[in-house]
């Protein structure tokens, strides 16, 4: 694609990394094929192909509106797009420079503001949002409908992590809500590594990945806090910590981007492209290790739900089937696996029109197996399809542990 970019964009800091962008495409539409927001609305700007354009429009110096940042908006940032892609085009990073700039021309009207601070004050702050999660529940038959889908029914309590010491270490990020929304995730995924001779260690002065931030267009507090993160992980990797496990496919494939996003800053450059490196999706350990001699067989009946951030960003769809088929798991199929279910983050709160009709959308494929259970990796994925209060939703680790023999 043809562009001449204003000399503001020229200046900006990813202005060329923008332009290059630009310039892999070619306009092709495959992209609308596979894009969930295409589907549902049909808009051409709604759908990548489209969203390029205003973005190019907008760095080479047309008027920015309202309905610009509308369309930007809309985008589930899926990465589906990307997979469909034959010119690799790196959609995701142009549409982060895209809003940055967009956001900086548009003022938003001041309840978009609220809701937006809202969600960056109390979800990356995970003793505040277990602690709201808890009252919520208490309270659950007193909240408003919309409020109460969020907070799941029964929130299973995490049992006791193992104590004993291995030669093979790993760390683990807790994350932000998934302590307070499925704190057993975590505390499974420990017991499980724990039975294969690894042993688990998270830092408590590592925090939010920072992709709250980043994707509300608070980008430079989400860098603070990949740096913070950066800084608490560095000595356990410096002292032989094999991998930084991630429960969450969300945050594994922000935690993952710290190399690029980070890549121009002397400081953290380096480290950042270690700690990039050293991060694994928790399938990317278990698949490599001798599952079967933990014994045990299962032929419960479940549908996997295969998030955006493990199909799209890691490029790891097929890798959780994988080892469930290998555990003797019954799989079902699923019509459209590779479209989003509708929470990306908190696009289910900024956006819950179009979140809830891909949430329904997704459920009617899961469903059509029939399964007993629902299995995801992400809990953002986890706890919006269960807000449809249909078949239970759990993480694929805790039904592994559940099908291996008592230790």
């Amino acid at each position: 694609m043809q562009t001449t970019l204003s000399d503001h964009a020229k200046s900006l800091p990813r202005g060329e990394e923008a332009e290059s962008i630009l310039r892999s495409c070619v306009h092709c539409g495959f992209c609308n094929a596979t894009c969930p927001t295409y589907q549902l609305l049909g808009d051409e700007l709604d759908g990548p192909r489209g969203r390029i354009y205003l973005i190019k429009q907008v760095l080479e110096g047309h008027e920015v509106t309202e309905k610009t940042q509308l369309h930007l908006d809309r985008c589930l940032s899926c990465r589906n797009c990307e997979t469909t892609c034959p010119s690799g085009v790196d959609y995701h990073n142009l549409l982060d420079i895209g809003r940055a700039v967009v956001d900086a021309a548009v003022p938003r009207p001041l309840g978009q503001r609220l809701l937006r601070e809202g969600l960056r004050a109390v979800v990356p702050n995970t003793g505040l949002f277990k602690t709201l999660t808890q009252l919520g529940h208490s309270f659950k038959p007193l909240l408003p409908g919309a409020l109460k889908t969020k907070l799941p029914d029964t929130i299973r309590p995490a049992k006791a992590r193992p104590t004993a010491q291995h030669a093979r270490q790993m760390l683990m990020l807790e994350g932000c809500v998934q302590p307070g929304l499925s704190p057993n995730t975590n505390a499974a995924t420990a017991r499980v590594l724990d039975r294969l001779g690894i042993g688990t260690v998270s830092i408590a002065q590592a925090g939010c990945c920072g992709a709250v931030d980043y994707h509300l267009n608070a980008q430079e507090q989400g860098l603070q806090r990949a740096r913070r993160n950066i800084d608490a992980w560095w000595p356990s990797v410096q002292a032989g910590a094999e991998a930084i496990v991630q429960t969450a496919s969300g945050c594994g494939a922000f935690v993952k981007d710290y190399g690029h996003l980070l890549r121009d800053d002397p400081a953290y450059a380096q480290k950042a492209a270690v700690i990039s490196e050293r991060t694994k999706d928790l399938v990317e350990i278990l698949r490599a290790e001798p599952l079967e001699q933990l014994g045990g067989c299962t032929r419960q009946t479940l549908a996997f739900h295969c998030p955006c951030t493990l199909q799209h960003a890691q490029k790891l769809g097929g890798a959780v089937e994988s080892v469930l088929t290998r555990l003797g798991f019954n799989l079902t199929p699923v019509p459209d696996s590779h479209l989003c279910c509708g929470s990306a983050g908190t696009y289910s709160v900024t956006q819950p029109v179009l979140a809830t009709q891909l949430r329904d959308n997704k459920m009617n494929a899961l469903e059509s197996g029939n399964p007993d259970v629902i299995a995801t990796a992400n809990i953002g994925c986890q706890t919006h399809l269960a807000s449809a209060n249909r078949t239970p939703v759990m993480h694929w680790i805790e039904l592994v542990e559940d099908a291996l023999p008592p230790t």
